[in-house]
């Protein structure tokens, strides 16, 4: 600072320090508030370039986690609201306004937010196939597979309602639907299967197809006992060797002859670390009895394969009994135009309210990318199962928040209504970024945008295939009210968070 800017002199001693050393920690929350924001803001800027059918892909943060988990969808547009307010924050507390007061007024925004949104929307019904394929393909347009989305949207519907029963379901339980990738083909020849898929090979060649399938699941080993702990057995005489070899032959063929008398006929060994689940031998005895065995089962699909197929995990020989198997009508082994091959399971008696989806691609990228796609599309009508109403896309929704918190600021008393205001205004980021990344003037389209809600077009929305602005609800573009009410409250409750931070403790 300047000498003639400095005031006068403090007396020399422990005063002087003592004086810097509060108004340094004065100062202090207001720049970790600020640092914090800044940091915030790079984030969602970042972001930005990612909403829309024509954003470029996405980056996440905790923040889009917690809108994935929540609504599985609108995890890009969560950052852009939340970098927006943070935005506004900072603007506001230069103005001096206390944290506290904003914090309070930003609450009481979305509570009238939440219930702006809730009045724009309409009731839908889950028999109404042709509203929830619009919401599916809504979700679709924005990922780098949407030139799919008449195969994929159909597909996610098909498969969710499938594993609910729609009169009394109130969420859905993506476990029951297994996405199962195998490289190779393209995206068009993803398919849905009712029944179970696996990618593990069918170990036995001369069994690779079974018509009325008993199918057991066993958790133990098919190969010699080992000792308990690392112990070495010498053999030194060739008749003790022969009689080694014709026990472990005898114990082998023992298990086997359980497994068969039990009338199984396809058999799914869990992968195991200890020994070798399936020994040589076994197989040799297993293929005699014409058994398909399919080996290296992963442990954490062995709940899904037993809801599907109506099996239970057998744990020893001793359980192998005809009431733990499942049964199905067919379990083959297809092979995939030289990419590898599936085995499917068909056809179950007491099927489990599963399915399974066969995602193909390409390469790794593209088959990652479309297996996203579908979690998104399937979040989408879980978002629908669990609150049943929908709301106009395109920018539609933060229009008419905006405009109708503006109008709510004003019955406010002093700096709520600021607060409130610059909260209303900081929510058009999501039309104009919208407008720019379809290549739009973003200023002239939330103008016009602005004015159409104005004159009571609740359903206005940019309409990015067409470059500009139409009833965004007779082009199809919508979404489930869920994702919207989802990112408002937790972009507003982040922002909330980080203001409440006035200090950061180093750890090493």
């Amino acid at each position: 600072m300047p000498e003639a800017m400095s005031g006068p002199k403090m007396p020399s001693g422990g005063m002087k320090n003592k004086g810097r050393g509060a108004y340094v920690d004065r100062d202090k929350p207001a720049q970790i508030r600020f640092s914090n924001i800044s940091a915030g803001k790079a984030v969602a800027e970042c972001i930005r370039t990612s909403l829309g059918p024509k954003g470029m892909d996405k980056m996440m943060v905790e923040l889009s986690k917690a809108q994935d988990i929540e609504a599985g969808d609108g995890t890009t547009s969560v950052v852009v609201i939340a970098g927006a307010l943070l935005d506004a924050c900072a603007k506001l507390l230069q103005k001096g306004i206390h944290p506290t007061t904003i914090s309070e007024s930003f609450q009481k925004a979305v509570d009238k937010g939440v219930e702006v949104l809730t009045g724009m929307s309409q009731p839908v019904l889950l028999s109404d196939r042709e509203t929830l394929l619009n919401s599916a393909t809504t979700s679709l347009c924005s990922k780098v597979v949407s030139q799919y989305s008449s195969l994929l949207a159909p597909m996610s519907v098909d498969a969710v309602m499938r594993v609910i029963d729609p009169a009394t379901a109130t969420g859905v339980d993506l476990h029951d639907i297994h996405i199962v990738k195998k490289l190779g083909g393209t995206i068009d020849d993803c398919e849905l299967v009712d029944g179970l898929v696996l990618t593990q090979k069918v170990v036995n060649s001369g069994v690779s197809r079974v018509e009325k399938a008993k199918i057991a699941l066993i958790q133990f080993c098919l190969s010699p006992p080992k000792t308990d702990m690392d112990n070495q057995i010498v053999v030194s005489d060739y008749a003790q060797m022969d009689r080694v070899l014709r026990e472990e032959r005898a114990y082998i063929l023992n298990l086997v002859k359980q497994i068969k008398k039990a009338g199984c006929n396809v058999l799914l060994i869990q992968k195991s670390i200890l020994r070798d689940a399936l020994s040589d031998l076994a197989l040799h005895f297993l293929n005699k009895m014409k058994i398909m065995v399919v080996k290296e089962i992963e442990r954490e699909d062995i709940e899904f394969i037993c809801k599907t197929i109506g099996t239970k995990p057998i744990a020893h020989i001793d359980q192998f009994l005809p009431e733990m198997m499942g049964t199905a009508e067919l379990a083959e082994e297809v092979s995939l135009d030289g990419s590898g091959k599936l085995v499917k399971i068909t056809g179950c008696t007491s099927p489990g309210k599963t399915v399974s989806i066969v995602v193909r691609g390409s390469n790794k990228l593209v088959i990652e990318e479309a297996e996203r796609s579908i979690h998104d599309a399937l979040c989408v009508i879980r978002c629908l199962v669990k609150k049943r109403a929908l709301i106009a896309g395109g920018g539609a929704p933060e229009i008419e928040l905006a405009l109708r918190l503006a109008e709510y600021s004003r019955t406010l008393p002093g700096m709520e209504a600021y607060c409130v205001r610059a909260y209303a205004d900081a929510l058009e980021v999501v039309p104009s970024t919208l407008a720019e990344n379809a290549g739009l003037n973003p200023i002239s389209t939330v103008t016009e945008l602005r004015n159409r809600h104005a004159q009571g077009e609740k359903t206005a929305g940019i309409n990015v295939r067409k470059g500009g602005i139409s009833n965004i609800l007779e082009e199809l573009v919508v979404q489930p009210l869920l994702v919207s009410v989802s990112a408002l409250t937790l972009a507003t409750e982040t922002v909330r968070s980080i203001l409440k931070i006035d200090d950061v403790v180093n750890t090493r």
